[in-house]
């Protein structure tokens, strides 16, 4: 053999080996991410190439599919009353993907979670049955804030205290996934993503916003726990009205007669009077009104019950002006609804928080757990003192103060109001808010009700968190503890 056949026989073989080895690698380790990649067709024909499972709302599926009887995507998902669990189910699409729940157990629903296959089923990398997401939903409570909120854009979320269960999580206006299903929906979709309303965004988890006065818990419990006031019944130290620390600016409270000046906590929140918890934020420090907020759960940003909700923000590096501001539920400081829903279940628990959730159990097509949720140690925020506190307040609130409308025939009820400044200079309508937490002695059933109202299209001088969102959260408060 000469010296040039030789050279080309090496290198030949040098490019075999170098093909066997790219081919190897691309098998067995880049397979499963090119299996699993959005855009592999195959990946899209086998997760509809039989009957999805199902999400459960209390015993009942409120997803299903049908057969489309064409092509090669053999099934297409439907969905049950639709509109009424978008926020909880998301959508699964052929054309756009999956959200929500659709979106986190995707292989579980199409049967190609590795937990799912028998050995046989792994070998050939056939699917096994689907198995079932079961939630913590309550179907009452979801209708009650579903029909409450109406054509308002805002959202609402009821949690269980003592447990964490996400017993409703409303996002309005909703969609009907069914609509985005298949792949021939283009009109819709475009539909969706054009109008102005956002209905793809779920507002309970996804839309952070000024909490207004609703933040003042927050500061009332810093203020407790801190030890600079012993009781919600305390005078306080604020003079009313009160000068933003190192401006000209003056602070005034919404109702001029209230009786504001040197209030104590409990009257404070009895009439939302903000020179006191403008003033208390500036004594306590911008460090531990955040310490207490992060207990709370705000600026956590691995917030999953299941699905991951935006965190919620209180602001760092303010000046003594802004940190008043903060005090109040304005300046940087943001929250979404299952966030304040979170903190009206820490009073209502005796300072602990039980980590919300909205998923009990992932099963297989027996019935068998292949992921629980709930049951964990709950988190101590503030001290049981300081939560009894709190209430007591809190039902001074709805018995006697700005949260009327809560009230629930027969349950103890207590809350919070807020009304948070929208655009530059308040131009825009204002959010309404209300947080509470309603409990019914002679059956033990307990609930706390988180509800923000972005825009009911009322007149500025209408909007109020009595006024629009205290409805809702006490149709869901009566639903929960019926």
């Amino acid at each position: 053999m000469n010296k040039t056949i030789r050279r080309t026989s090496v290198f030949v073989l040098l490019l075999v080996l170098a093909l066997l080895g790219r081919a190897t690698w691309v098998q067995a380790y880049e397979g499963k991410a090119l299996a699993n990649d959005s855009k592999n067709r195959r990946k899209t024909i086998a997760q509809y190439a039989q009957p999805l499972g199902n999400i459960v709302v209390a015993g009942t599926p409120v997803t299903g599919s049908k057969a489309t009887g064409s092509g090669d995507l053999a099934y297409e998902r439907t969905y049950t009353d639709g509109e009424l669990y978008a926020a909880v189910t998301g959508y699964s699409s052929q054309a756009y993907g999956s959200t929500q729940l659709e979106g986190i157990w995707p292989g579980v629903l199409d049967g190609t979670d590795d937990r799912l296959r028998d050995p046989l089923d792994a070998v050939t990398r056939a699917p096994g049955k689907p198995g079932t997401v079961v939630t913590t939903v309550d179907p009452a409570v979801q209708k009650a804030g579903y029909r409450a909120l109406g054509s308002k854009k805002g959202a609402a979320v009821a949690i269980d205290p003592a447990t964490g269960r996400i017993l409703a999580m409303v996002s309005t206006p909703s969609y009907d996934p069914s609509a985005i299903a298949g792949t021939t929906d283009g009109d819709a979709w475009r539909k969706l993503l054009d109008d102005p309303d956002k209905p793809l965004v779920n507002r309970a988890l996804r839309q952070p916003l000024p909490p207004g006065s609703t933040f003042k818990l927050v500061v009332a419990a810093a203020a407790l726990e801190e030890g600079l006031y012993s009781s919600v019944d305390v005078r306080t130290q604020s003079p009313d009205p009160y000068t933003l620390p190192g401006t000209r600016t003056v602070l005034r409270n919404e109702n001029a007669s209230a009786p504001c000046e040197n209030a104590t906590l409990r009257t404070a929140l009895q009439y939302s009077c903000n020179n006191v918890f403008a003033k208390l934020a500036v004594d306590l420090g911008q460090d531990r009104v955040r310490a207490m907020a992060e207990k709370f759960g705000f600026d956590d940003a691995e917030l999953d019950v299941p699905v991951r909700a935006y965190p919620s923000v209180y602001p760092k590096g303010m000046d003594r002006a802004q940190t008043a501001l903060s005090g109040i539920g304005q300046f940087d400081v943001t929250a979404t609804p299952l966030q304040m829903a979170m903190v009206s279940a820490v009073i209502a628990n005796d300072g602990l928080l039980a980590a919300p959730h909205m998923v009990s159990e992932v099963v297989d097509s027996d019935g068998d757990a292949l992921e629980s949720f709930g049951g964990g140690a709950p988190a101590r925020v503030v001290s049981a003192a300081t939560a009894e506190q709190l209430r007591s307040a809190m039902v001074t609130v709805v018995e006697e103060g700005t949260g009327g409308n809560a009230a629930v025939r027969g349950a103890e009820v207590g809350g919070k109001t807020g009304t948070a400044q929208h655009g530059e200079n308040n131009s825009k309508t204002p959010y309404a808010w209300f947080t509470s937490y309603g409990k019914d002695a002679s059956t033990g059933k307990q609930v706390a009700v988180a509800v923000m109202i972005e825009d009911s299209g009322a007149a500025r001088s209408e909007v109020s968190g009595n006024g629009l969102a205290a409805p809702v959260a006490q149709k869901m408060m009566a639903a929960a503890l019926r």
